[in-house]
């Protein structure tokens, strides 16, 4: 993951932002074109987005589990038999930008 751009239709323009922009990206490793499915999840966040979600939950987290979460670049995956995945991405502001890539 290197960023998000997200079109604003009140002005026209696109907004573009590295990963600081990023609030938490999730992949369908294979995606059906029907539904998304969440089957990796990945939360960038600022301002110590560790803290926020051990408070959102109201518990302890592991350490090196959320180590796995808090990263740019996926998990290896196999080869989705549908022959497609989904990679959706939210920012700061709640927008939210899918794309589907064959593969």
């Amino acid at each position: 993951m290197n960023g998000v751009d997200v079109f604003d239709p009140n002005t026209g323009d696109i907004r573009s932002s590295d990963t600081k922009g990023i609030a938490a990206w999730f992949i369908d490793t294979d995606y059906n074109e029907e539904s998304f499915f969440v089957r990796h999840a990945y939360f960038l966040g600022a301002n110590d987005p560790y803290k926020s979600l051990k408070t959102a939950l109201q518990a302890e987290i592991n350490e090196d589990a959320w180590a796995t979460l808090y990263s740019d670049t996926s998990r290896p995956f196999g080869r989705p038999a549908g022959g497609r995945i989904a990679v959706k991405v939210i920012n700061h502001f709640g927008d939210e930008v899918m794309k589907v890539f064959g593969v």
